[in-house]
């Protein structure tokens, strides 16, 4: 029998919302102002969420505990298999010494803690961003900022902060495709709207994370370099999105601002060189004080990151995807089909992307007007474990191309690899719990009971679209999922207030990249990164003043494009 979402359980809008964002308030309240950990915050947010979903929205039990079994399994495949893997080739760069080696040719390149912020947080997680997603882009840039010197707490947050802009087109483009599907739109308006979005935003988010580290004062210092990552960025953003589709748009902006920025820094540097660990800045030459390394020492450790971006990105390409998932790259035409020689795929299905229904909740779960456009909309729940193709193996690979690269004994790497599960193991409990949450709020509707309470804000919705979209975000710690489950709702709602759905359903993608900074997942992952397990709440409560201010910059931006810079809209 299916059950259908019920949106209003207490027959009151204002107690059925109050009512669904326990769960939420549980979780960040503990973790910000509790001083509870990460995975007891988790824990108790989960049981809330729980408790609403059954005692009060009516979800039959069965199936609101099977949708807290699917969210933890998908929290650690593949979320926690994309850091378990990245922080291995992490820890394989500090075995071999290769860490040390890269963190002076960024000192060469600037000493300034600044500059290493843009190069590193900005241009390189935005390329990780476009080419994995999922986690990797703030795991990877946390890590090589602790690495490079920074303070732990420190080079979470700023990993956090960077990881915005690049987020609504990231992992090959796959946030515009999925909201397309949902909402029916055409995918490439869609990235030409958010083209002509995120750009602003894109110069920005350098801009504010530098003022976040050293005030208004040291941003204007450096104001130039800032300039070019940004401006950089930006132009290529736009013009990729406008010009060609959103699948690349990240990784090639990504490496411009990357390549544009390192070759500014050979000419230009700031007057005074700011570092973290000193109280008051030094003279700009410090730079030159880092011992010289060869250019093949250089080459030598940056290679297994090479490795690693080679991999995520090739693991990433729609035909290599298929191919490693067992599907067939290339599709049947009518005329194959007709003469019964469609091609095979060259990997079966079953052993490498295997599909399991998840008992009790696949096709009992069903979501209403005005959620969706349909009468009634099957919620289909089925685990696919992609273990071949799932971004974390291409890391992996990366990785063990590595091991023999740094000159690395496989038997010390084997135990590099299980020490590095076992320090990892009370992360993945948290993530895994934060998951199992956002599964439970998703199959129970009382997401959309949140959602529902930001459509009721008329004339002033095209402002509180792009927030509805940051708190999908914030729920679900993706932006794919926030387009899947609010993007109908959007459309919906646009078509009845008489707005364009095109620029309301996007405010969802371009608003939600600002919750990335919040979601429990993002922080716990950045937290575990940089070695602060026991600091969740206060990266939390630094980063959240950060988040809520840029989504209302860009509900500010999208209430405009919806009246006097409407001739923005395609």
């Amino acid at each position: 029998m299916v059950w259908s979402h019920v949106y209003d359980p207490l027959a009151s809008p204002l107690l059925s919302t109050a009512v669904t964002t326990l769960p939420l308030v549980a979780l960040l309240g503990l973790l910000a102002f509790a001083g509870w950990s990460a995975h007891a915050a988790a824990g108790a947010g989960l049981a809330t969420a729980l408790a609403v979903a059954i005692g009060i929205v009516g979800m039959p039990t069965d199936a609101a505990l099977a949708a807290a079994l699917y969210g933890a399994a998908f929290g650690l495949f593949p979320i926690g298999w994309i850091i378990v893997t990245a922080m291995f080739l992490y820890q394989l760069s500090v075995e071999a010494g290769a860490l040390e080696v890269m963190k002076r040719s960024v000192i060469r390149l600037s000493a300034d803690h600044r500059m290493q912020a843009l190069l590193i947080a900005f241009s390189f997680g935005a390329f990780l961003e476009g080419a994995a997603g999922f986690g990797a882009p703030v795991a990877i840039s946390a890590a090589l900022l602790t690495g490079a010197g920074f303070p732990a707490l420190e080079a979470a947050c700023l990993a956090l902060i960077a990881n915005t802009a690049p987020v609504a087109f990231g992992a090959l483009g796959t946030p515009i495709i999925t909201l397309a599907k949902v909402t029916g739109l055409d995918e490439f308006a869609i990235s030409q709207m958010a083209g002509r979005q995120l750009p602003f935003f894109s110069l920005i988010v350098p801009a504010w994370m530098v003022a976040t580290m050293t005030g208004w004062q040291g941003l204007l210092a450096v104001w130039p370099a800032v300039l070019v990552c940004g401006g950089s960025f930006a132009v290529v953003q736009w013009a990729m999105a406008n010009y060609v589709g959103a699948a690349l748009v990240d990784v090639v902006a990504g490496l411009v601002s990357l390549v544009t920025l390192a070759a500014f820094l050979r000419w230009w540097q700031p007057r005074e060189c700011w570092q973290h660990e000193r109280e008051s800045p030094s003279s700009a030459p410090a730079a030159s004080a880092a011992p010289a390394d060869s250019m093949p020492a250089i080459a030598w450790a940056w290679t297994p990151w090479a490795f690693l971006s080679l991999a995520v990105f090739v693991w990433g390409l729609p035909t290599v995807k298929s191919t490693l998932e067992g599907r067939v790259p290339t599709p049947v035409t009518t005329a194959q089909a007709a003469a019964v020689v469609a091609p095979r795929p060259l990997l079966p299905k079953s052993v490498v992307a295997p599909e399991f229904p998840v008992p009790r909740l696949d096709g009992r779960v069903a979501k209403v007007p005005p959620a969706t456009r349909e009468p009634l909309e099957i919620e289909r729940a089925v685990y696919r474990f992609n273990w071949l193709s799932a971004a974390g193996t291409g890391i992996l690979i990366g990785s063990l191309a590595a091991v023999p690269w740094l000159g690395i004994r496989w038997r010390r790497a084997w135990a590099i690899w299980w020490d590095s599960l076992r320090r990892l193991s009370l992360s993945l409990v948290t993530i895994a719990l934060m998951l199992a949450l956002a599964f439970v709020t998703r199959y129970s509707g009382t997401d959309v009971t949140l959602g529902l309470a930001l459509t009721r804000t008329g004339w002033l919705y095209p402002f509180f679209a792009a927030l509805l979209g940051w708190l999908g975000v914030a729920l679900t710690g993706s932006d794919t999922s926030s387009n899947a489950m609010f993007g109908s709702l959007q459309r919906v709602t646009a078509e009845q207030l008489g707005l364009n759905p095109l620029l309301i359903c996007t405010a969802n993608s371009t608003g939600g990249v600002m919750g990335k900074m919040i979601d429990a997942q993002s922080i716990v992952v950045s937290a575990t990164a940089t070695g602060v397990h026991r600091q969740e709440g206060a990266i939390l409560r630094r980063v959240f003043p950060h988040s809520l201010a840029l989504a209302a910059l860009m509900g500010l931006l999208v209430w405009l494009q919806s009246g006097p810079l409407s001739w923005m809209v395609p």
